[in-house]
């Protein structure tokens, strides 16, 4: 089909389609991409790998001329952004065709995706099922084909947890390599934006986009002599025994394929990451900073769960909060020196796989749990500042990622590895 085809189905099935997975639709200027990238397609032109494709954005990303919600009706009255953020910006120069803002957890702050205010979207793979979060509504998009990429935020795995609950690949890049600006922030230290989409190939496009690079082919790297650390212990307590028994058949299947497999622990940096943090986390003490204005004025505005996690953030003191940024600074060089000796680290990506909305959102006690354990693997790599990658792992009845971690900076080989590992696993 051309692209204006594919535009034109894929709106009439987000049309008729769970109205919870997207907050806004751009059917005009949609449809003058796609028609642009056809008369390129004509001319023999392209802009690149991601001219024509179909891509949603979470709803965070400045838009010019519109109000950026991020979630919230505490937001729907602010002043329109004055122009795109960088990263939209990119995307339309690169050929995207932007569909639509996709849905997420208030302020980005849940990694279960649900959203009182605009409605919970239904996972890909069982609408009855949470979608992840705070990328909700972009997992579901791309695990249901109606965007071909989404653009999310990973704080403590917002894109990494949706990937894994809708059997996409999801790509948390290093912090800070694709510029924040004109994403509603939640956390200054700990924010990252990357892509979601169904293969590692199309994520690593969108990514260098996305920084600013120029995209290039990736070789996929040979699993062959791999050297893949798993860090038994603290991460693989409470594991779905359907993720758990899933996770050591991919384990085998890379192994089979020369993999050199060991474990590989870190329980004692996990456990100094839990002593630095204050009370309320590094994440709520900041997002207690960029919300002070509201939290009173506007408390009955918030998901009073997401109000909640970030009042906690207010009571660290500014001397408790400098020292916890010290000393994060010392255990990401400790974590780097301990996996120099590896390739990357593997263990699955969520616990569970995606358990059932209602009762989530009846109990609050249930939601915390849930809560915890959904980013309990993820939100790790997030403090140690590494880049990730989740994978869908192959038969399994519900969807759940393989998430493989890599040293800071090694962002664009960890794509390459993940490209070899996809394949070995699709193998």
């Amino acid at each position: 089909m051309s692209v204006r085809d594919t535009v034109e189905e894929r709106l009439e099935r987000i049309k008729t389609g769970d109205p919870a997975v997207f907050t806004r639709l751009y059917p005009d200027s949609a449809r003058a991409a796609a028609d642009a990238a056809d008369a390129r397609r004509r001319d023999g032109l392209s802009l690149g790998p991601l001219d024509g494709a179909i891509v949603s954005i979470k709803d965070l990303f400045d838009v010019a001329g519109e109000t950026t919600t991020a979630g919230s009706v505490l937001l729907a009255g602010a002043p329109p952004a004055a122009a795109d953020a960088p990263v939209v910006a990119r995307l339309r120069r690169a050929g995207a065709v932007i569909v639509g803002k996709t849905n997420m957890s208030e302020f980005a702050f849940s990694g279960l995706g649900l959203n009182p205010h605009y409605g919970t979207p239904g996972n890909a793979a069982d609408p009855a099922r949470i979608p992840g979060g705070s990328s909700a509504g972009a997992g579901v998009s791309v695990g249901q084909g109606t965007s071909d990429i989404s653009i999310g935020s990973d704080t403590g795995g917002s894109v990494r947890i949706p990937a894994s609950l809708n059997g996409v690949v999801g790509f948390k890049p290093t912090a800070r390599r694709v510029p924040l600006a004109g994403a509603f922030p939640l956390s200054y230290a700990l924010d990252s934006l990357g892509p979601l989409a169904r293969t590692v190939a199309d994520c690593a496009a969108t990514d260098a986009v996305m920084a600013g690079a120029e995209p290039a082919p990736l070789d996929a790297l040979p699993v062959a002599g791999l050297r893949i650390g798993v860090p038994r212990g603290l991460l693989f307590t409470e594991t779905e025994p359907l993720v758990a028994e899933a996770f050591e058949r991919a384990l085998a299947r890379l192994a089979a394929a020369g993999a050199r497999v060991t474990d590989h622990p870190i329980d004692d940096l996990l456990a100094a990451m839990d002593a630095a943090l204050p009370d309320g986390s590094l994440a709520a003490i900041e997002a207690a900073a960029i919300h002070a204005d509201w939290l009173d004025a506007q408390a009955d505005r918030y998901d009073p769960r997401v109000h909640r996690r970030i009042l906690a953030g207010r009571a660290a003191p500014a001397t408790r909060y400098i020292r916890t940024l010290r000393r994060r600074a010392e255990l990401i060089a400790s974590l780097d020196a301990r996996l120099a000796p590896l390739d990357l680290l593997a263990l699955p990506a969520t616990a569970t796989t995606a358990p059932l909305t209602t009762p989530l959102e009846a109990d609050d006690a249930a939601f915390l749990a849930a809560n915890r354990l959904m980013l309990r693997n993820t939100a790790f790599g997030n403090f140690f500042d590494l880049t990730g990658l989740s994978l869908p792992m192959p038969d399994l009845a519900r969807p759940a990622g393989l998430m493989l971690l890599a040293r800071n900076g090694q962002d664009r080989r960890l794509l390459a590895l993940g490209a070899g590992i996809e394949a070995a696993l699709a193998g």
